[in-house]
């Protein structure tokens, strides 16, 4: 029996345009990125019986074609720009346009062996929302820092008042944001399972809910690393250099590494003996709270993937260090 073929096409997204390459063949087009340009992109596609599309992540400007493509049941896979880079260096393609690019990304598609389920479409406007609420934070802090570096009283009180009227907006968006996921119950239950945790407040808990869909559903090894903490490895013959993180979904990874600190010393039990044992074994504060902000989320997808709330142990109260 002959081996079903699966033709694959690569997208390179622009603001206003995409070019389109089919892998293995010439065929190629240039369309807008606009709703009308999106239709007009499926009948193509489907003219050519293409199943499998590889997309670049760009910046947001691929969101819109990915959902309308996704709708229309064509199987995506969104890539990062690392990992085309990386292709197309591994095969040796220096050259670079918008077209060369589309095929390339086409290629890259027909060589992915796994292909991840697409992820729940509630969650990109949520997302969106979020990164918001992250914005604002980041803002907040840096405007925080020219209040403090400053000694003008008048300009003071002009950062003062900045700061009052962003974490008055923070707080709106964080009470609309979780009335937006309220409105689905499943989402509800599994926002709910996360807060349990001892040392997850509700903030980290949307984080987890949102940037990793996949909680409760994947081994601690595989949270690890799409949440990049997991330690790497860095050896070489006789060499043994310092384990590291790297990679993975930056956000979340601020989000867990900032309420391991006081889940480690006041709210988590297992978080606090983890700590202390690390840091009696000579392993520095940070390496330690990176540990912990790892085993806050292995102890989170158990209990996701339980279904049951995380019950604490008897509390020990320990007094926060400096940061």
């Amino acid at each position: 029996m002959a081996k079903r073929i699966t033709i694959c096409a690569g997208i390179d997204t622009g603001k206003h345009r995409l070019d389109v390459a089919i892998d293995g063949s010439s065929d190629q087009l240039r369309i807008d990125n606009t709703t009308e340009g999106h239709q007009a992109l499926v009948e193509w596609l489907k003219g050519r019986k293409v199943k499998r599309i590889g997309i670049e992540a760009s910046g947001g400007y691929e969101q819109a074609v990915v959902a309308e493509l996704r709708r229309k049941r064509f199987v995506v896979v969104l890539f990062q720009p690392k990992q085309v880079r990386a292709y197309g260096t591994f095969h040796q393609l220096l050259a670079k346009n918008d077209k060369i690019d589309a095929a390339l990304i086409a290629m890259c598609t027909a060589a992915v062996k796994t292909i991840h389920s697409a992820p729940d479409p509630r969650l990109q406007p949520l997302a969106g929302h979020l990164t918001m609420i992250d914005q604002i934070t980041e803002d907040i802090a840096r405007l925080k820092n020219r209040h403090e570096s400053c000694r003008d009283k008048r300009i003071q009180e002009v950062w003062k008042a900045q700061i009052a009227l962003l974490a008055k907006s923070k707080r709106a968006a964080l009470k609309a944001l979780l009335a937006a996921i309220r409105k689905h119950p499943d989402l509800a239950a599994r926002l709910d399972l996360i807060h349990s945790v001892g040392g997850c407040g509700l903030p980290t808990a949307v984080a987890v809910l949102i940037r990793m869909p996949e909680i409760g559903n994947i081994t601690r090894e595989k949270a690890a690393a799409l949440s990049g903490l997991a330690p790497y490895d860095d050896d070489s013959g006789d060499r043994t250099g310092a384990r590291h993180i790297e990679g993975g979904r930056e956000r979340l990874r601020r989000a867990l590494y900032t309420a391991a600190f006081p889940a480690s010393f006041r709210w988590n039990p297992q978080l606090k003996a983890l700590y202390d044992r690390l840091i009696a074994a000579g392993k520095g504060h940070k390496r330690a709270l990176v540990a912990c902000a790892r085993k806050l989320l292995v102890i989170i997808n158990a209990v996701v993937a339980r279904g049951t709330p995380w019950v604490a142990q008897a509390p020990h109260i320990a007094k926060l260090p400096a940061a």
